[in-house]
């Protein structure tokens, strides 16, 4: 019997030293462990327990699907009937530059329009410069200093827009060109320098229909677009 609790007692005493050795080799830290994989941690998304990490990360492209595709092209598709023309004209557009959206340029090319018709009647060439291409800011300019030069003034009140509808768009090399019809409301009297009615109405409202052309380079990161040409179909 106390053989045996001998043999008992030496061999707890070897387990304890092999238990601690263990425990001085396998639970020390280093600094470098990897932490453990969370499948809820933005870091391990896409990842698995068995993963590599080798520090790398490639992204295949995404080949969208017909049905992507037709989504993308929705908005067009309300403002332009498919198979026409224009939807054809306006898909380009999209294919060129994602990020069009029809509805957000006439809502843009509306408030431009405003701008300039009441920048162009005040003498603002600031405003103007900022809205129009050179070409078509010389002719604005131009006409304003002739005004000036007789001493005419011009007083306006913008009523509203009626209409406003994309009528063409192109695509030339790298610039997206895009024409609108746009029927205003507009109160107009132009005065000559002694105070006297020459041109307009300063009681009526007028109906005013014009052609404008807007243009932006593809490229740019600047998502303004300007007015590159002037058309009045009245």
């Amino acid at each position: 019997m106390g053989s045996f609790d001998f043999i008992t007692f030496f061999f707890l005493i070897a387990a304890v030293v092999i238990f601690l050795q263990l425990r001085s080799v396998l639970g020390r830290r280093t600094g470098n462990e990897r932490p453990p994989f969370d499948p809820y941690s933005p870091r391990d998304i896409g990842q698995g327990p068995e993963a590599k990490d080798n520090g790398k990360v490639v992204q295949l492209p995404r080949r969208e699907s017909a049905a992507e595709d037709e989504s993308r092209y929705a908005t067009i598709d309300t403002f332009a009937k498919t198979g026409t023309a224009l939807n054809t004209q306006l898909r380009a557009i999209s294919d060129a530059d994602p990020s069009f959206d029809p509805g957000e340029f006439i809502n843009g090319a509306k408030m431009a329009y405003e701008m300039i018709v009441m920048a162009f009647a005040d003498g603002d060439r600031k405003t103007l410069k900022g809205l129009l291409s050179r070409e078509v800011y010389e002719g604005f300019d131009t006409a304003i200093a002739e005004r000036e030069a007789k001493g005419e003034v011009v007083k306006s009140t913008f009523v509203g827009i009626e209409k406003a509808d994309i009528v063409h768009a192109e695509l030339k090399e790298n610039e997206e060109n895009i024409t609108v019809r746009i029927v205003s409301q507009l109160i107009s009297a132009t005065y000559d320098k002694q105070g006297k009615l020459i041109d307009g109405d300063a009681d009526s409202v007028a109906e005013v229909n014009d052609l404008w052309t807007f243009a932006r380079d593809v490229r740019s990161r600047d998502p303004n677009w300007k007015l590159i040409a002037t058309e009045s179909e009245n």
